[in-house]
């Protein structure tokens, strides 16, 4: 039993030292872009959703130097994933999130795009670094044309986030945005190598697959930047930021990891596992059209929504876990799992419908 608590230990340094590290990127970026007057929404969209981003990036990228793949590519799958039905559901828990008709008619087709791409360029078993090349200059496109599309004006700064409007008023100096950079990368990277080598560890211990570990621990330690900005931003009434954020990081999860990772990882390219090309790369295809069909329908999600988007990860995660455990009745339980899933989803469809009948009486 004492064999685990090294990885362990090594597992929750990493987390923290990522979240810390994160936070810090985070501060100095988003007072590097208010002094540049950048609109509320771009900074949800690409400074904040870079910087909540820079954990899965740093911990994708030491795996692909330390020899692990499914690490990187099982990260960023796991983090989408995490993403859309974690992050929103526990954000619209807190607060039904009000959706701009700005994301609904530009942001949430372009990620169910790439989405789809990313899983069609992936179907081969590799990301090539030719496709790796072919996703940055995406990004590199999609960013420039959410600058130069945007419709808020740049006096919308003003309406950020109290807490940034701090970060702005306090802290002007550029030795302190220089510093907090600095200080966020140094400890994104020691914190993504501690996080990588622990799982690695963990998962020789425990006798599973890395790609399980890449999945749930590591995608959930990287994703609670994401999850952490979120929910602030809900619980301040800033909907857009909060959604924006999740779009935002899932693009630069599959656009700028996996085409940096695909790069770096040289003349073969970046190996896709079987698995992940399967069941976990269609998954995260499905819960993102999902979660935006209900945005497309309703322009928001409601508390309803989120208790069953956490619901699906739930049931997610324990497949994954009675799956690696051969499970007897597996089958049984997925039976389970999907009756009451199609229960939970008629009675939100019945509450709706019930709350119309009452408006029109």
């Amino acid at each position: 039993m004492s064999e685990f608590i090294l990885p362990i230990i090594e597992i929750i340094i990493g987390i923290i030292l990522l979240f810390l590290g994160g936070e810090l990127f985070i501060q100095g970026a988003i007072t590097l872009s208010l002094t540049l007057g950048i609109p509320q929404l771009v900074i949800g969209l690409t400074v904040v959703s870079l910087g909540t981003s820079s954990p899965e990036l740093l911990v994708s990228l030491n795996s692909i130097f330390k020899g692990s793949d499914s690490i990187a590519a099982s990260n960023v799958i796991g983090s989408n994933i995490f993403n859309i039905l974690v992050v929103l559901g526990i954000s619209s828990l807190i607060k039904p999130l009000k959706v701009s008709s700005r994301l609904i008619r530009q942001d949430v087709p372009i990620l169910i795009a790439i989405s789809v791409g990313v899983w069609g360029i992936s179907s081969t078993g590799f990301l090539t670094w030719q496709a790796g090349i072919f996703l940055i200059f995406c990004l590199l496109a999609n960013t420039i044309w959410e600058i130069h599309t945007i419709n808020e004006k740049k006096k919308s700064t003003k309406n950020a986030d109290p807490e940034i409007e701090g970060y702005y008023d306090s802290n002007k100096g550029k030795v302190t945005i220089l510093f907090k950079l600095i200080s966020g990368i140094l400890l994104l990277s020691y914190g993504s190598n501690t996080l990588v080598i622990g799982s690695q560890n963990l998962a020789i211990l425990l006798g599973i697959n890395e790609i399980f570990i890449g999945l749930t621990i590591v995608a959930t330690g990287t994703g609670l930047p994401e999850l952490v900005t979120s929910i602030i931003a809900a619980s301040k009434g800033k909907t857009d930021l909060a959604i924006g954020n999740v779009i935002g990081s899932n693009m630069l999860n599959l656009l700028l990891i996996l085409g940096t990772c695909s790069i770096f990882s040289g003349l073969k390219g970046l190996t896709i596992d079987p698995n992940l090309i399967k069941v976990d790369l269609p998954f995260m295809v499905i819960t993102t059209f999902a979660c935006m069909a209900t945005i497309w329908t309703k322009g928001q999600i409601t508390r309803g929504e989120g208790f069953a988007l956490l619901n699906l990860y739930i049931f997610y995660v324990l497949d994954k876990i009675l799956y690696l455990n051969d499970y007897n009745f597996l089958n049984k339980a997925r039976i389970f799992m999907v009756i009451y899933f199609g229960l939970l989803i008629i009675f939100l469809l019945a509450q709706d419908k019930f709350k119309i009948s009452r408006k029109k009486i």
